[in-house]
């Protein structure tokens, strides 16, 4: 069995569900408290982004999130965080080229 097929086994339609709903909340408080705007589709995806790394960062913290509201702190917090790497990003690549 490959590592694929074996991670896939393990999602039900449920958590798929759960990652969508805790995504859009996440999602859209960072998008209201850094003035962004990415649409429902976006936002979710900005949510579910923030989730995985802000799990990753409570993870060098040694911090953990219980429960569902953990959970969206958790993703909030790290959708903050992709929202401003996202806009240094832009930020960086927008300006002018040097003249040669």
């Amino acid at each position: 069995m490959t590592l694929a097929t074996f991670v896939l086994a393990d999602i039900s339609l449920s958590t798929v569900v759960w990652w969508l709903i805790v995504g859009l909340i996440a999602g859209v408080l960072a998008n209201f408290v850094m003035k962004g705007g990415f649409g429902i589709v976006g936002d979710i995806i900005i949510g579910i982004l923030g989730a995985i790394i802000g799990g990753f960062l409570a993870g060098l913290l040694g911090l953990g999130a219980s429960g569902l509201l953990g959970t969206i702190i958790i993703a909030f917090l790290g959708a903050c965080v992709l929202i401003a790497l996202l806009r240094a990003l832009a930020r960086g690549t927008s300006g002018r080229r040097p003249r040669v």
